[in-house]
């Protein structure tokens, strides 16, 4: 009787391992690395100087802070939504249940410039309501309130699809309990169910919040394209893009990318500071 462990891997195995690891290496380096790298490579072609210069300028200025007002607006309102649409999923049944989770999920089905047109129909100045809010000073197209609008409609699922499965996962024992031993509705929430859904809940503002910034289709659509007023970071990048300006679209596109990298590496701390805890907040680690 042979004495070698049958559990033990044997050589093709090892080999198959090795294979999809490296298939995977490579996938991640041809269409992820590679392509990252080279917007820095072409921010930086011309020099430090000429990177700062491009970032520098009103307009590039204008467009940063434009995106974060429209996050700073919609992620907040987004995080609201999704704790009551979970609240709801997950602790309700009633009739229409199911279409109410096809309405959240509706955004990742749904093209983002179709989403920006319904806009564009509902308040444009040939829209539903676009000549009764002409008349009373009202601007939605081509300002703030439409790309508001528009980043909302696109980031309304990330929050709320983060914490439906968890919170219907932990069940509602514990909420009931402090409900008998007296605790007031706000007191439950804050007390018993805030913190157990807290990981979750960042990590769906987090993917909110990046997904926020980086949108292009629907606020291309709502914003009018007008320079210095309602052009986001992708929306300047392509206009300089489309101007032959590539140190400055490339320059402007590794602000994004930066802010994407920073929303990862927020994560991945958050994942090491805390794994205990987001293991014991996790679906079947309680």
């Amino acid at each position: 009787m042979s004495g070698r462990d049958p559990r033990a891997p044997g050589w093709s195995r090892l080999l198959g391992r090795g294979l999809l690891t490296l298939a995977a290496v490579a996938f991640l380096t041809v269409f992820l690395l590679l392509p990252l790298a080279t917007v820095f490579v072409e921010a930086l072609r011309q020099g430090m100087g000429a990177f700062f210069a491009s970032i520098g300028q009103d307009e590039a200025r204008s467009a940063i802070a434009l995106t974060l007002l429209v996050a700073a607006i919609a992620v907040p309102l987004n995080l609201v939504f999704g704790i009551a649409a979970a609240w709801v999923m997950a602790r309700f049944e009633f009739r229409g249940k199911a279409l109410l989770g096809a309405f959240i999920d509706l955004p990742f089905s749904v093209s983002p410039v179709v989403s920006g047109l319904v806009y564009v129909l509902l308040f444009g100045a040939q829209g539903w309501f676009g000549p009764w809010l002409e008349s009373h000073g009202i601007g939605i197209i081509f300002a703030v309130p439409g790309l508001v609008l528009a980043t909302m409609f696109i980031t309304l699922p990330f929050v709320a699809r983060e914490l439906i499965p968890l919170m219907q996962a932990q069940g509602n024992e514990e909420e009931e309990a402090a409900r008998v031993l007296g605790a007031s509705g706000w007191q439950m929430f804050f007390r018993v169910t805030l913190p157990n859904i807290r990981w979750a809940l960042l990590y769906g503002v987090l993917l909110c919040n990046a997904r926020a910034m980086g949108e292009f289709g629907a606020v291309s659509v709502v914003s009018g394209h007008i320079r210095g007023l309602t052009t986001t970071i992708p929306l300047e990048v392509e206009m300089r893009y489309n101007e032959y300006d590539y140190v400055g679209a490339f320059a402007v596109a590794s602000l994004l990318a930066l802010l994407a990298l920073l929303t990862l590496v927020v994560k991945s701390l958050l994942e090491w500071r805390y794994g205990g805890e987001l293991a014991l907040h996790a679906p079947g680690g309680r």
